[in-house]
């Protein structure tokens, strides 16, 4: 893992944030070749979720299409909405003191790899050192909105994307051509105050969502939830995701949020736990008709039997009391009206990075120009989130080879492929340069090309030389990346 991390820095993925004051624990910057693989993990995201979502086979007796939409809503919100979603009273963590060296950190994190304490400070179990007793620790991040700064103006920033979508569920139904069932997509920041963030980007302050909240007929529910809990698995080990180091874990019973009815982690075997231990990158929940009816009544809480019901105050009214409006479904072909069930899978982008990033990094030996062995670093990145897709170079600066290198160069940019260009150095520690930042083809431009308008074509895993027509360059980018 501190090979992974200092790779990120020395390449340019990702920095500390305000480094040059000492950092601030919890907030990472993206640098020039991180913000293009994150982008390229959500843009994956969004063709599955939106471009392509109704590109394969669906429950049996659901419909062979649907429709999905996108949203990209405010960070700060009405602060009803927290009240009313659960997040205003339930969403804590409980942490503890250390008494001998003052540390602060999760309560459930002791013991675990994830946590804080140190054996230099901390010899034997972490169990056995002096803790305070647990308390709560709320994760929004509060706020003020306008010029008075008083309770009046509190807000906070969002802790999820997901409430966005729920209430914006009537706006999506009246204004688009929609029918249940049907999705609502968005990725964007959220905040949460977590009390010891670590593990590189696992567990940050700011970070951010891809999230879906797809709502159906509550008679197809289970059905569906199995389905996005298979197909977001998948998602994963095809874009490259060793599925020996991935696993798909149902939430027991007493892990369950207090919307879910039934909640699937896709977790991760990251570097920096134990053996054996897994880290979530996504969650997939049944969260049933809670949101709307949340959103809808004010907030609900489960009874001795099990059912949702309003949270009352002490003079018997809904302790937070929802919007009053009606938030139901009615389908103008059956003729019923029905509050739709919601399914959610529920990404981290910065996760999902992080484990394409740990998952690529490679290490091998190859011979180097003079034909000694020296060993190479790569990243394995899929060509669909590699920053960069191709590298041209000319072999020498002369003979012309300059200038057709720029030329196809400019030509691979403007169909609009990621593209660097480089006539530094040696062919070879070029070639070493684009392997450590995972650009998986390199073109270049030689003696023979100015002959026959031929190039070498190198391929980043298997490192494979064949010439190729340089006027079939393109394409044949294009082809790789649909694989």
């Amino acid at each position: 893992m501190e090979k992974i991390v200092a790779l990120c820095k020395r390449r340019g993925f990702i920095f500390q944030s305000s480094e040059i004051y000492g950092g601030l624990n919890g907030f990472w910057d993206y640098g020039p070749l991180g913000v293009e693989l994150k982008r390229n993990v959500k843009d994956a995201w969004w063709k599955d979720m939106i471009t392509h979502h109704d590109e394969f086979e669906t429950p049996p007796g659901a419909p062979q299409s649907f429709s999905m939409v996108g949203l990209d809503c405010s960070i700060i919100m009405h602060p009803q909405v927290w009240k009313c979603s659960g997040h205003y009273d339930l969403f804590h963590d409980f942490m503890v003191d250390c008494k001998e060296c003052k540390a602060r950190f999760r309560a459930d994190h002791v013991g675990s790899s994830e946590c804080p304490l140190k054996p230099s400070k901390h010899p034997g179990e972490h169990d056995k050192c002096q803790l305070t007793p647990p308390r709560e620790f709320n994760l929004m991040f509060k706020t003020y909105i306008g010029a008075l700064s008083g309770e009046e103006g509190a807000a906070f920033m969002r802790p999820e994307t997901a409430q966005g979508m729920f209430v914006n569920f009537k706006n999506v139904c009246d204004t688009q051509r929609v029918r249940v069932p049907f999705g609502i997509a968005q990725a964007g920041k959220s905040f949460r105050n977590e009390i010891t963030p670590r593990n590189f980007t696992f567990r940050s302050r700011e970070f951010e969502q891809m999230e879906m909240e797809f709502f159906c007929h509550p008679s197809q529910s289970f059905a569906w939830y199995q389905y996005w809990r298979d197909r977001r698995y998948n998602w994963y080990v095809n874009l490259g995701l060793n599925s020996t180091r991935l696993r798909l874990r149902d939430h027991a019973q007493d892990e369950l949020s207090h919307y879910s009815v039934g909640t699937a982690d896709i977790e991760y075997a990251f570097p920096f736990l134990d053996q054996g231990d897994f880290g979530e990158l996504e969650g997939v929940a049944h969260r049933g008709d809670f949101d709307l009816r949340s959103h809808s009544e004010g907030k609900l809480v489960r009874d001795a039997a099990g059912h949702l019901t309003p949270e009352l105050g002490p003079d018997g009214k809904p302790k937070y009391p929802g919007s009053g409006k009606d938030l139901s479904y009615f389908d103008d072909q059956t003729r019923e009206r029905f509050l739709p069930h919601v399914i959610e899978p529920a990404a981290g982008a910065d996760r999902a990075t992080l484990a394409f990033l740990c998952e690529a990094y490679t290490e091998d030996e190859q011979p180097d120009d003079s034909g000694a062995m020296q060993q190479r670093v790569l990243l394995k990145l899929h060509p669909r989130l590699a920053p960069l897709k191709a590298a041209v170079f000319p072999l020498v600066k002369k003979g012309g080879m300059p200038e057709f290198a720029l030329e196809l160069y400019r030509e691979i940019k403007r169909a609009g492929i990621p593209c660097v260009y480089d006539q530094q150095a040696a062919i070879g520690k070029r070639y070493r340069r684009q392997d450590e930042i995972g650009t998986p083809f390199c073109i270049t431009v030689d003696g023979q090309t100015i002959d026959d308008r031929t190039v070498t074509w190198r391929d980043r895993d298997t490192l494979e030389q064949r010439r190729l027509p340089a006027d079939r360059i393109v394409e044949e980018i294009v082809n790789r990346l649909k694989t």
